[in-house]
């Protein structure tokens, strides 16, 4: 999703305000954030900085890297971290990385009032909530509509365009080509055994669609040159890179799948050896502004859940959005739950197969 996400900026900071001038939370004068790439613009770090006095030290980094950050370091070395809701409570109840949020030192008001509950419902554990929404976004076909037609996952398999589309070998492909086998994974989530079963059989389509796949993709920079040279005619992309590619080049389109699109919202998350919580809160009620997450939304060329947010969003955008997400395409994006412990086992077993596969 999204991998625009794994490009960087090192941002600078901003005005120095003086610690008798500053509020109690920025006599620690800096806030440790790991965050996905383009979610942090420099503007929204120096206006954070002129009205706070903190510094923002930005690492950026994916799901992965964050639980095995945060699992070496027992929750310390960041004070806020942004995981995606699906992989949060799997990593709390093995590792205990995260600390519970106070959901008193936060502007829930700012938030969307649906994004918000239906994200506390998730992150929740021994009743306690763990994350909040803050960027969302979807995977689905992008397709050079000149070249082929395509409306699901398993077209990218079809005989006339052998050697010409692209995934990455991931879990979110297995899960779509799951959904596009008539199933739901998220259903059998509680049942390994199930749950396995059908990964193997999605194994097995994937590896009958090798000869299918220019390249699995593993950075936004090779699929989106494959997209644009030809060499590929259809993938499995991010929704911001599927419209990147349509501000460029009009007959390449991000399409909802008839299977449902796979949608994701990444979170605020505080690490539970975080040592400067009343920064990280600040930050989190600071973005959840419209007009500074509409700026973040910008940034990172995806939605907000913040309340207001989307009148402030760039026009091309919101078109771009309206013309992938019809009514009943909306309605059938398939929302990531929770990550059971063991499922990416299962997961990564079915991939190592595919990836050995001849």
């Amino acid at each position: 999703m999204k991998l625009s996400r794994l490009m960087s900026h090192i941002l600078g900071a901003g005005l120095v305000v003086s610690s008798m001038a500053s509020p109690a939370w920025a006599q620690d004068q800096k806030l440790r954030l790991i965050t996905w790439a383009d979610y942090v613009p420099a503007d929204v770090v120096a206006q954070f900085k002129k009205e706070t006095g903190i510094d923002v030290e930005l690492t950026l980094s994916n799901n992965e890297e964050m639980i095995s950050k945060l699992r070496a370091t027992g929750g310390a070395g960041f004070d806020l971290a942004q995981p995606s809701q699906d992989r949060i409570t799997g990593p709390q109840q093995e590792f205990g990385i995260y600390k519970p949020m106070d959901l008193s030192k936060l502007k829930t008001e700012l938030f969307i009032p649906s994004m918000l509950e239906a994200t506390k419902k998730n992150t929740t554990l021994a009743g306690k909530v763990y994350g909040l929404p803050h960027i969302w976004g979807t995977d689905g076909l992008v397709v050079n509509t000149k070249l082929t037609k395509m409306t699901d996952y398993p077209d990218l398999c079809r005989a006339d365009v052998k050697g010409k589309t692209a995934v990455r070998l991931k879990r979110p492909t297995l899960l779509a080509f799951a959904f596009a086998s008539g199933k739901d994974p998220f259903a059998l989530y509680k049942d390994p055994k199930a749950y396995g079963a059908l990964m193997d059989e999605v194994g097995k389509s994937m590896i009958a669609c090798k000869g299918n796949i220019k390249f699995y993709w593993d950075n936004k920079d090779q699929l989106l040159n494959g997209m644009r040279a030809g060499e590929v005619v259809g993938a499995m992309m991010w929704d911001t890179g599927g419209w990147k590619l349509n501000a460029e080049k009009p007959e390449i389109q991000f399409i909802a799948p008839k299977s449902g699109a796979l949608g994701w919202i990444d979170t605020f998350a505080i690490p539970a050896k975080g040592r400067n919580d009343a920064a990280a809160y600040a930050w989190i009620n600071f973005n959840m502004r419209p007009e500074i997450a509409a700026k973040v939304a910008g940034s990172a060329g995806n939605f907000t859940a913040s309340k207001g947010a989307d009148q402030l969003a760039d026009p091309k955008l919101k078109a771009q959005f309206a013309a992938s997400f019809p009514e009943a395409a909306l309605k059938n994006v398939k929302w990531y739950p929770a990550v059971p412990a063991g499922i990416e086992d299962i997961e990564g077993r079915v991939l190592d197969r595919i990836k050995a596969a001849n």
